[in-house]
């Protein structure tokens, strides 16, 4: 040992050891208008499931395999995200396909052919077609004019004249042109109907969707025609002359009985699941000919997102249930399942996601007088994303048969429908039309709201009566 080691250890004696530094508090967690605003800007699970269950599973006909196959593929998105609780809640349903691609052929006087699709529970023509004289009727009132009889081995054309609206109420204007006129061309003679699409493109594609044929009426083959046919055919008629124009229409759909369908169900599990839950609806299932993107995977995605967003400012007071019906647009034959299953089970309040992803402008609800703190607290609430506080009485989405079954509360977010019917059954409804920004925008929308009842703990969210006219719903209308 040298001189200088006593020394420093001394001087290491006399100092005193460093103070271990305590570990840092985790942060608290965002507040939910901070998760809100953080959504508006960035939020990547929105996009994530409607560009995965387009891409990976696409069309999703009610009832069929390739439903069953987007059931799967959401139960499992779902379990992936955090979700708890996630079901298929299976129940049986009668199963329209539509068959080979749907022809249209004028044979005289100007002959070409005509771009159709065949409407929901349509009859088949057979392989073989159809071929007769074309009658044609401006709107379902002249057809519901038309003698008993007079339509005798002819085939019935309606237009209709639809318009862009921002909160698609033109859709109840012009919609009974495909939801009743096949019903009453059949119940006056006709061996066929062919319709102008309900909707608002000028692109050579059909719109399909259900129609309905009364009781005791058997349905005959009906298809829709692209807007651009349908004038080609309509000016066919004018310079015709008097002369009759015969169409020949090949439509050949099947009814495959009962097949199985199902809804998913998955929850962000709230601190007292003891109270009433809040139900987020959407439909999983589309028509055969686009990718269900605008109807309705964008509304599943908004919904999913919005859930887990919530669940980033904390653990909400309630559950959040998430409900991604089944067979919406071929009868509602989810939402009725849902509701015949659960229908003792009460619920707090209903939201529904079904009119594409454009931005949401105005928030109504139907306990703005019964419960108008809570009603003015949300709107307050999204007034910085620019939607207005409605005065209309919410009469909630297709799927919330359940709410309304219960004379429950009900919220609509109003989304801008100003091109929904431009897209709405057409095989432009795919991906690249949804605007990644005013998704988002939906999303940061309905987490702020979800967020509020979530956690309302009070037993305020009861509904008033509902509107005397339900609402305008896809499906069976």
């Amino acid at each position: 040992m040298n001189r200088i080691t006593p020394v420093l250890a001394a001087l290491s004696l006399a100092v005193p050891a460093a103070a271990k530094t305590p570990p840092a508090a985790p942060p608290p967690p965002p507040n939910l208008e901070q998760v809100a605003d953080e959504a508006l800007v960035r939020d990547e699970r929105a996009w994530d499931f409607v560009e995965g269950i387009t891409t990976e599973v696409g069309q999703r006909q009610a009832g069929t395999e390739a439903e069953a196959r987007g059931r799967a593929w959401a139960a499992a998105w779902l379990k992936q995200n955090g979700f708890r609780n996630v079901a298929d809640e299976h129940y049986m349903m009668p199963t329209w396909v539509p068959g080979e691609p749907g022809r249209a052929e004028i044979l005289g006087p100007f002959p070409q052919s005509l771009a159709v699709a065949p409407l929901g529970d349509s009859a088949s023509t057979g392989p073989e077609g159809i071929t007769a004289e074309v009658l044609m009727f401006r709107t379902v009132a002249d057809l519901q004019a038309a003698p008993a009889g007079s339509l005798a081995g002819r085939i019935a054309y309606v237009s209709n004249a639809m318009t862009r609206t921002q909160d698609g109420s033109q859709y109840g204007f012009a919609g009974p042109t495909r939801w009743v006129a096949a019903g009453i061309a059949a119940s006056k003679g006709a061996v066929a109907t062919v319709i102008k699409s309900v909707g608002t493109d000028s692109h050579r594609n059909p719109h399909t969707g259900g129609t309905s044929f009364p009781a005791g009426v058997k349905p005959t083959p009906a298809g829709a025609l692209s807007n651009p046919d349908a004038a080609n055919l309509e000016r066919m008629f004018k310079r015709a002359g008097g002369k009759p124009i015969t169409m020949k229409l090949v439509l050949t759909p099947r009814d495959l009985g009962e097949t199985q369908s199902g809804n998913v169900v998955g929850e962000i599990v709230g601190r007292n699941p003891s109270l009433p839950p809040v139900l987020l609806a959407c439909h999983l299932d589309s028509w055969w000919l686009g990718t269900g993107a605008v109807d309705d995977g964008a509304g599943c995605a908004i919904i999913a997102a919005a859930a887990l967003n919530v669940a980033k400012a904390g653990q909400p007071l309630r559950t959040v249930r998430v409900l991604f019906a089944g067979a919406e647009e071929t009868g509602l034959w989810g939402s009725k399942a849902y509701s015949a299953a659960h229908l003792g089970e009460p619920i707090a309040v209903g939201i529904e996601s079904d009119f594409g992803a454009d931005r949401i402008w105005r928030f109504d609800s139907n306990f703005r007088t019964t419960n108008p703190d809570l009603h003015k607290r949300i709107a307050a609430a999204v007034a910085r994303f620019g939607v207005s506080a409605g005065s209309e009485v919410a009469g909630g989405g297709a799927d919330l048969n359940i709410v309304r079954d219960q004379n429950g509360a009900l919220v609509d977010l109003q989304q801008d429908g100003t091109r929904y019917f431009d897209l709405h059954h057409t095989p432009d409804d795919t991906l690249d039309k949804i605007d990644p920004a005013q998704l988002r925008q939906n999303v940061a929308v309905w987490t702020q709201v979800v967020g509020i009842l979530a956690n309302e703990g009070t037993a305020i969210l009861t509904g008033s009566p509902m509107p005397s006219a339900p609402p305008i719903m896809d499906g069976k209308k």
